[in-house]
């Protein structure tokens, strides 16, 4: 009789638990990447040359047009709520006035981890100017799930 009131019990007390887990969210990791005429961000599919292209781009800026930040992300799936993934950057544009621009996109949440990528290309990557700091954030509502910063914030 008590492992049957035990196991009521806990099959009271799994959806309650399944509910906490659904207001949860983080971002995980966030890689900013600088972007070439062609809007690549590597020449071989290989790490050690995406670095190297990397830096490359970084020593000869004429050949920067844009810059990309591919986001890790997780947030516990509900049904009907999506999700919005925020990068908000700060900038020294045209006479070393500062510049803010916020990048955002609606996702939708499931069981995994995903990539998504936040592109910023273009006459706005030119009127933006140098970006120096940058935080990403995971929303769903109202609600602040995650967020990721760079040291400079």
């Amino acid at each position: 009789m008590r492992a049957l009131l035990f196991f009521v019990l806990l099959l009271g007390l799994l959806p309650a638990g399944r509910a906490a887990e659904a207001a949860t969210g983080r971002v995980l990791k966030v890689l900013p990447f600088y972007l070439d005429a062609q809007g690549r961000d590597a020449l071989s599919p290989s790490l050690f040359d995406r670095d190297a292209y990397q830096a490359q781009l970084r020593a000869g800026t004429n050949a920067i047009a844009g810059i990309r930040y591919a986001v890790l992300w997780q947030a516990g799936k509900t049904h009907g709520e999506p999700c919005t993934l925020r990068a908000e950057l700060r900038a020294i544009g045209d006479g070393g006035r500062p510049r803010f621009k916020t990048l955002e996109t609606e996702v939708t949440p499931g069981w995994f981890r995903h990539w998504t990528d936040l592109p910023l290309t273009g006459d706005e990557f030119k009127q933006t100017g140098e970006v120096v700091a940058w935080r990403v954030t995971l929303w769903r509502g109202g609600q602040l799930l995650g967020e990721q910063k760079s040291l400079l914030w």
